[in-house]
């Protein structure tokens, strides 16, 4: 039961996140397709809800519109990958799944940022070359840093001289 809310409910925020709700007869619809895969996944078992929540508490820690554009376009992909094993004769599972491409598409710039976070993971930092060349590039990441946060201070203030609170 609680899978099938947050589930609604990730891709409800999904689409109205990204405008893709022109009308609610296209969310209810899809309302119903999802109905229809939780019968084909029994999501009404009662291990569902064992654990909590897989998506929607990730969601709340990311808050600014790019940072939620990252997540929201891995939690798609994973969506994607698990309907790859699905009957596709369906029409819910097809209906879901080119919406959720539709979708994925309008993030493309986040599964871009996804694959560079990824990429740094995979840095060999104990690699001589690789310090040589992080060395040199050290100030410079440093001043954007600096940029950044100077910024966000500025926001804060400006802010705060608009506000009458």
């Amino acid at each position: 039961m609680a899978f099938q809310t947050y589930s609604l409910f990730v891709l409800s925020v999904i689409m109205i996140f990204f405008g893709r709700v022109e009308n609610r007869l296209n969310l209810l619809q899809l309302q119903n397709d999802i109905d229809k895969l939780k019968a084909d996944f029994n999501s009404s078992h009662s291990d569902v809800a064992d654990g909590g929540p897989i998506f929607t508490e990730r969601l709340s820690s990311w808050t600014e519109r790019n940072e939620k554009r990252i997540i929201l376009s891995q939690i798609i992909s994973m969506y994607l990958k698990m309907l790859e094993n699905t009957d596709k004769s369906k029409a819910h599972v097809r209906n879901i799944a080119e919406e959720l491409h539709t979708l994925k598409e309008s993030l493309s710039d986040g599964s871009k940022k996804i694959e560079d976070l990824n990429d740094l993971t995979k840095l060999q930092m104990d690699d001589l070359k690789i310090q040589r060349k992080a060395v040199n590039e050290l100030f410079s990441v440093l001043q954007k840093l600096g940029d950044t946060s100077s910024s966000h201070k500025r926001k804060r203030r400006q802010f705060q001289r608009l506000c009458k609170c």
